[in-house]
């Protein structure tokens, strides 16, 4: 592992610093790209325009004339905390805007697949709907958007992803939708191009509110306060990473300021309950490691409706039921998961002598293994091994026996579609269906064709990448001073936004390790000393000792035992 410091532009720190922020926190933000204190307003009012983005007129306008004809309207979701999120965000704010016939379907990950296909359009069709509204899909979904429409069914696609691949001529296809929003469309200048599904959701919401005042149905003061959604939209915004650029931090500022408030809906306080967390301290750290996963074992191991009821009920009792529920199948995932890694692992060893390196890219299939975990897997695979990764396990659907579903996770420099793509070009029917994104990508074979798929990946992998990208890198904010090394800081640090393209800080120093020993058989309790400090810390997952001296990168974080506050050092690397 090899530690770098991130950059820190002096102009821009000196310019927070002179606006009031203290120097180390002026540092951390300089080098994340914060140049004045008005990027630093959280202010609502700051948010980009829901106007600037492609169709939005139309989508409002759609909806608008759908709520005041009181049509039916079905939100087909997706299977994950965004879609969870995006659903109940349409349920919720629809509702307030006036619409009274709002019912959802969302498809079943084994038997249904992802998006709008032609079957959920038609199951969509026997529920009455007369508008049929996706939220984090549909871009691709082009047969699905067809069959709606020739079921006389309205539709109106809201998504973040990017849409199928250009065609020969370079055109890229869409779905012949009534209206399409999404930012990462060809020709919308929307500023921010990493907004979730459920923030897509939010602002086709806020122009549907601007449309129906426009026409008379409220005016500023009556109209629905929309920002109770907030909180809905950061738990999504976070969980689905997505890069947590301006407009984005500010929406998960405010959704974090209503749930510390406990102005959230009940399901989030429900679930942040059967998570142990409290909610006046809620943070980014709780999206996504603690809510996000309990919303997203529902769609991985059972029934997203359940994440989706308790995130839309206001029923105290249900919503308690449900996240107790989905608690239960959370610690289910994690026990499946713990096999399912130990498998893996044990296979992608198997791919190489410990004394080499790994191959450019790991392919790892299992008949045992779970469709529904091996994101997961390949997600904690490609973390150990830092190569471009991809988790097979046979298909559970029906009459789909010898088919097997492949979740892939990648590295900076290595964009998993495009390789998709130039693999499905260079070996025909090899792969089934594919798609996803540069870091994270889908895709289905045939069980015989494993063996060629894992083949054509690694050969592009080594095409690709060189020793450079393939040397293992840790961004860093460089030393701490013992000054700063102390409680107030950790938790100054823990009021902000922190996330995906805006990490959290981690701060890099030599220690004399004074003591050491493992912690429950599978994590590593320290005693570090640096000068006269002497610092407690722990780092998770590791039961190696350390040398005498080592070089670590640490992030800073506030402890509680019996009622007592102190500082420890979460250790996440070490330098070698």
């Amino acid at each position: 592992m090899k530690f770098e410091n991130r950059d820190v532009p002096p102009r821009s720190a000196w310019a927070l610093e002179q606006a009031g922020v203290a120097p180390t926190l002026a540092r951390l933000l300089a080098a994340r790209g914060v140049h004045t204190a008005q990027d630093l307003d959280e202010g609502l009012a700051h948010l980009l325009r829901p106007s600037d983005m492609l169709g939005m007129a139309p989508a409002a306008k759609l909806l608008a004339d759908c709520i005041q004809a009181q049509k039916r309207l079905c939100i087909v979701a997706d299977y994950d905390c965004d879609g969870a999120t995006a659903c109940a965000v349409g349920l919720r704010g629809l509702r307030m805007l006036g619409a009274q016939h709002v019912s959802y379907l969302v498809p079943n990950r084994v038997e249904d697949g992802y998006g709008l296909t032609a079957p959920i359009a038609e199951r969509v069709a026997q529920t009455g709907a007369q508008l049929l509204i996706t939220v984090d899909n549909g871009i691709a979904s082009i047969e699905g958007t067809a069959r709606a429409r020739a079921l006389g069914l309205q539709t109106l696609i809201t998504d973040h992803h990017l849409p199928a691949m250009p065609l020969a001529d370079g055109t890229v296809p869409l779905p012949d939708a009534d209206a399409l929003v999404n930012p990462n469309q060809p020709g919308c200048t929307f500023e921010s191009k990493s907004m979730a599904g459920v923030g897509v959701m939010f602002y086709v919401l806020l122009a549907t509110r601007a449309e129906l005042r426009t026409r008379g149905a409220f005016d500023a003061a009556s109209q629905p306060k929309l920002d109770a959604l907030l909180p809905l939209v950061a738990l999504g915004t976070v969980a689905d990473v997505v890069k947590l650029d301006a407009n984005n931090r500010r929406l998960v500022a405010q959704g974090l300021q209503r749930i510390r408030r406990q102005q959230a809906p009940i399901g989030i306080l429900a679930l942040m309950q059967a998570a142990g967390r409290q909610p006046h301290k809620a943070s980014t750290f709780d999206f996504g490691f603690a809510l996000g996963p309990r919303i997203n074992a529902a769609g991985r191991m059972s029934d997203m409706r359940l994440g989706i009821e308790c995130l839309s009920t206001d029923d105290t009792e249900t919503a308690q039921t449900l996240a107790q529920q989905l608690d239960a199948i959370n610690r289910e995932r994690r026990e499946v998961e713990a096999a399912m890694r130990a498998q893996a692992e044990e296979a992608a060893a198997a791919l190489f002598d410990e004394a080499d390196e790994p191959p450019a890219a790991i392919t790892v299939f299992d008949e045992s293994f779970h469709e529904g975990i091996v994101g997961i897997v390949a997600g904690r695979l490609k973390d150990r091994l830092h190569r471009p990764t991809f988790v097979f396990a046979p298909s559970a659907a029906a009459g789909q026996e010898e088919v097997c579903k492949g979740s892939g996770r990648s590295i900076a420099g290595f964009h998993l579609r495009d390789a998709l793509d130039l693999l499905a070009k260079r070996h025909p029917g090899v792969l089934m269906r594919f798609g996803g994104h540069a870091m994270a990508a889908g895709c289905t074979v045939h069980i015989d064709a494993i063996a060629e798929f894992e083949a054509a990946f690694e050969q592009i992998a080594a095409e690709w990448l060189d020793a450079a990208t393939l040397q293992r890198k840790l961004l860093t904010d460089g030393k701490l001073s013992a000054l700063d090394r102390q409680l107030s800081t950790a938790d100054a640090l823990s009021t902000q936004v922190w996330g995906n393209g805006f990490e959290a800080p981690v701060f890099a120093d030599d220690f004399e390790v004074a003591s050491q020993r493992l912690l429950a058989e599978k994590h590593l309790g320290l005693k570090l000393r640096q000068g006269e400090q002497l610092l407690d810390a722990v780092w998770f997952g590791r039961t190696e000792p350390l040398p005498p001296t080592a070089r670590l990168a640490y992030r800073l974080e506030a402890d509680e035992w019996q009622g007592r506050r102190s500082l420890k050092l979460h250790i996440v690397a070490m330098s070698t």
